[in-house]
């Protein structure tokens, strides 16, 4: 499945992952939930406004106001949904409606459909389980924000997004380094409970080489701190050449309990690899969540502090 990216890219970079076909207007996009069920259709709306600012048609995919508890539809209802919008010749663009829970569960027994053309597949949050997925057979993605999220990003993450999706370089990302060393590698983004209950799974993409950027939200510092101890001693982080950290909303101490800080747990359990880590990089929840392209080539400075996306 992997194929060479075009001659700009470096030759370390000859076995890579297959890009989707570039966006042009007019394009269908789809958009299909996949994981939670929708709560409210306003700002649904609303994100579709904006890809239809951008020039193309974006149309409802089977299932996507349906609900079966906390799930937008039954596993087969999403399955279907998700199927059917892969394998549309005319659909060049999967858009996720929102993130929640479930999209692991329709990937049980999945094979993604390798005749037809690839099509970008965009989200972030529970959406991290598809990403993964498609990193898999070597097909690239984006995390980005969803549909229901897409409205409240400012104009340069919006931009960001589509520029990529058209073929433009992305700017770099800057934040704080934790050291002075550099890595390349593919980049591997996503919601580190999501990802964590990934490992181990036909799920998780190869971990050797890779520069992973995770996020979270809603989860007690001593959660962050029991996933990440499994990543350790599952030796998965002695494969990987950095780590890119994005935004740990509303991960806050249980009120009344001693306890460290999410920024405490991270560097505890993180700080003492030989690879360079940069944090508080603009991606995840509550905030500006700049769009990252899974499998693209990347440089980690942590002296610089800089993520920086390869031609």
């Amino acid at each position: 499945m992997n194929q060479k990216l075009k001659a700009t890219v470096p030759h370390q970079y000859e076995n890579c992952y297959k890009l989707p076909p570039y966006l042009q207007p007019g394009d269908l996009a789809i958009a299909i939930a996949p994981s939670g069920a929708l709560k409210t259709t306003d700002a649904l709306q609303q994100g579709i406004e904006v890809w239809r600012s951008q020039g193309y048609r974006v149309e409802l995919g089977e299932h996507w106001d349906s609900q079966e508890g906390y799930l937008a539809g039954t596993d087969i209802q999403r399955r279907q949904a998700l199927a059917s919008a892969w394998n549309n010749p005319e659909c060049k663009a999967i858009l996720c409606i929102r993130g929640g829970y479930g999209s692991a569960r329709l990937l049980e027994d999945w094979s993604w459909n390798q005749e037809v053309t690839p099509k970008w597949l965009i989200g972030f949050s529970d959406v991290t389980s598809l990403l993964w997925s498609l990193a898999t057979v070597g097909i690239r993605s984006v995390h980005a924000p969803v549909l229901t999220s897409i409205e409240s990003e400012p104009e340069w993450s919006q931009q960001r997004l589509f520029n990529y999706l058209t073929g433009k370089s992305l700017p770099t990302l800057e934040g704080k380094g934790w050291n002075d060393k550099t890595a390349e590698g593919f980049l591997l983004p996503g919601n580190l409970t999501v990802a964590t209950h990934l490992l181990g799974t036909p799920l998780q993409p190869e971990m050797k080489g890779v520069i992973l950027a995770l996020e979270d939200v809603t989860e007690y510092p001593y959660r962050i701190d029991r996933m990440l101890t499994k990543w350790r001693l599952m030796g998965v982080l002695k494969q990987i050449k950095g780590i890119a950290l994005g935004r740990f909303s509303r991960c806050e101490p249980y009120p009344g309990t001693n306890s460290w800080t999410v920024a405490e747990v991270l560097r505890d359990r993180l700080k003492d690899l030989d690879i360079p880590i940069v944090s508080e990089l603009p991606f995840g929840h509550d905030g500006v969540n700049a769009a990252l392209p899974v499998g693209h080539p990347v440089t980690l400075d942590a002296l610089k502090g800089k993520l920086i996306f390869q031609n």
